[in-house]
């Protein structure tokens, strides 16, 4: 199948995203695909839990009860293909659901689901083999201990789905990018070899995989949005032959496509954009261009490939422990000081009780004053609030352990200082500690098949180059020697975005103007940045947690921030487990510029 261009449409970046996403975008009408990424490393860790509970659990069920149950019909009849990895732990079991959806409604459409991807049977023999953790070179965890394990697979088996005529594709854990890839191979009839094709079918697919945060959505200068954040229109990309793409939005929805929504999703969470790894292709953003065509029209081009690594990307998640935590407010004079000694007798009561009991120590506390600073970790003029938000959490070895910690918050709320005061609901509970542990497997190891409505074929890996091509990295822009020189925050000269890999921040920063970006490329040192974040990155030597990569071709910079989210998602107490507010700290820097160039603000 070799199409001119291909549209498709981004409808879901996250478990629980809008159910609106599906017909709002089959209302344009001339899609030919609709892709759906549910997962992240701690969805996968619910997913197994429920899988556990039941074997008929572990995907996303709304994928199946509610994106497709309810627009199937219009589906068929426009003849749009479906690609989703809602299969999470349990792919087979997803695809069993929506065949019976679809023979209900009486309709004629094939259901494939890929496998290969889950590892939890080989726990044992992968627990003896000696894996170590790939960036930190952790152990490899205990068997028991593990909840689920996963490779991020490619695209080339959706393509594969797809050529054998399946009008829905569901996968387990893939890349969140191979959604859509696998539609432009498919359509494309693109080759393993063709590098630069797979990047740009790549960063079409890291486009779209976060539904709104491209249109619109978490975008810094949200005040200039069209419309009303509810009805935000979901992302479409209309892919050409040659990987050059333009980002849209549903014709009369809210939000906006611009050089700056695009760029700041480009950016998110990319780590090296030179080195941008994924099973079909190791992409090269740094280069890419951006062209505002029309009004919410922005064409993408400039990404380029090298050849994939021999080795796919392993995820486990693992217990450990368990966390638990409230908020509270307080507010009247030094409602910050007041906030502080309440929380510090809530963990030294605790800490009598462990005595009492038998208990061990926390594993880890954690006390944050939202209204006081403390996500700016006191780059602040404030001297004192007048009310505030107390975050207090902790993590114990023990259920019991956080327990007590949840129901001490309690027994000493006539003890407060006064102020507090709080919405009421039922006390929090302990929750599992779950944490990541990332490998590599080499591919051939893997054994990947295509069930096509019952009938199940293997899927033959493509073969791999051994030899990587060395990256060169761009030269930092000059600057230009000014005497008159002014100090303004960043956020004037840039916009941001942020978000996480595990315990690593990701933050990009976007010049929104040519002119400022060697200003803001010789301010923002990688030195600077870890002292922004030197509040909250677990390590001694704090500025060899920040690397710092140009993306020339967008007039911006990436950070990435190490050992710096608490642990990250589930295994994280920080109010900001994922760093999605990281950028807008960031942004407070004050960065000198030519006070010629504010009259280009």
């Amino acid at each position: 199948m070799t199409n001119q261009s291909i549209k498709i449409g981004g409808a879901s970046g996250y478990w629980g995203d809008a159910s609106r996403a599906t017909p709002q975008l089959l209302s344009t009408g001339d899609l030919d695909y609709i892709v759906y990424d549910y997962l992240a490393e701690i969805t996968m860790s619910i997913m197994a839990r429920a899988r556990a509970k039941s074997p008929d659990h572990g995907y996303a069920i709304d994928f199946v009860s509610v994106a497709m149950a309810k627009n199937l019909s219009a589906i068929a009849e426009q003849g749009v293909k479906v690609i989703s990895n809602a299969g999470g732990v349990n792919p087979v079991a997803c695809a069993a659901a929506l065949r019976e959806v679809v023979a209900m409604q009486g309709l004629n459409l094939t259901v494939a689901c890929i496998t290969g991807d889950d590892l939890l049977a080989d726990k044992a023999v992968l627990a003896e083999a000696g894996y170590t953790e790939m960036f930190s070179g952790g152990e490899f965890p205990p068997a028991d201990d593990l909840q689920s394990i996963n490779a991020y697979l490619g695209a080339f088996p959706i393509a594969k789905a797809l050529g054998m005529g399946a009008d829905i594709v569901i996968t387990g854990r893939s890349v969140d990018s191979a959604v859509t890839l696998g539609a432009c191979i498919h359509s494309f009839a693109w080759q393993t070899d063709e590098w630069d094709k797979l990047a740009m079918g790549s960063l079409a697919g890291h486009i779209l995989e976060c539904g709104v945060q491209a249109t619109g959505g978490n975008f810094t200068d949200w005040q200039s949005i069209e419309g009303n954040i509810e009805d935000i229109g979901y992302p479409i990309a209309e892919i050409k032959a040659d990987g050059t793409f333009i980002c849209s939005k549903p014709q009369g929805s809210a939000g906006l496509v611009s050089i700056g929504t695009i760029a700041e999703q480009l950016v998110y969470e990319i780590g090296d954009p030179q080195a941008y790894l994924l099973p079909d292709v190791s992409c090269d953003f740094s280069q890419v261009r951006l062209t505002q065509l029309a009004p919410n029209q922005v064409q993408v081009e400039g990404a380029t490939g090298r050849p994939a690594s021999s080795t796919y990307k392993v995820c486990a998640t693992v217990a450990d422990g368990f966390r638990g935590g409230t908020s509270l407010s307080f507010y009247g004079i030094d409602a910050d000081q007041k906030a502080q000694a309440f929380g510090d007798a809530v963990i030294r009561s605790a800490r009598t009780n462990f005595k009492q009991l038998g208990l061990a120590d926390f594993s880890e506390t954690s006390i944050e004053l939202l209204g006081a600073e403390s996500q700016f970790g006191g780059f602040s003029e404030l001297n004192g609030s007048r009310e505030v938000a107390m975050k207090i959490a902790a993590k114990h070895p023990e259920m019991m352990g956080v327990g007590v910690l949840l129901k001490g918050i309690a027994g000493l709320g006539l003890a407060t200082p006064p102020g507090l005061s709080g919405f009421q609901g039922a006390r929090a509970k302990p929750s599992p500690v779950v944490r990541l542990f990332s490998f590599l497997i080499e591919k051939n190891n893997f054994d990947i098949k295509i069930d096509f409505d019952g009938q199940v074929v293997n899927f033959e890996q493509p073969a791999t180059t051994a030899e990587q091509a060395q990256i060169t990295r761009p030269g930092s822009p000059s600057l230009i020697d000014q005497q008159d020189m002014i100090e303004v925050p960043l956020i004037q000269l840039a916009w941001g975005r942020s978000g996480d890999k595990g315990n690593k921040a990701n933050v990009g920063i976007i010049a929104r103007k040519h002119e400022f970006y060697p200003y803001i490329v010789s301010a923002l040192t990688e030195q600077i940045v870890a002292q922004r974040f030197a509040h909250f990155i677990e390590a001694q030597n704090i500025e060899e947690n920040v690397d710092a990569y140009l993306l020339p071709g967008l007039h911006a910079i990436n950070f990435l921030i190490h050992n710096v989210l608490g642990g990250g998602g589930v295994a994280s107490i920080r109010n900001d487990a994922q760093g999605k507010g990281y950028a807008q700290i960031l942004l407070a820097t004050p960065i000198s510029i030519p006070a010629e160039l504010i009259r280009v603000l």
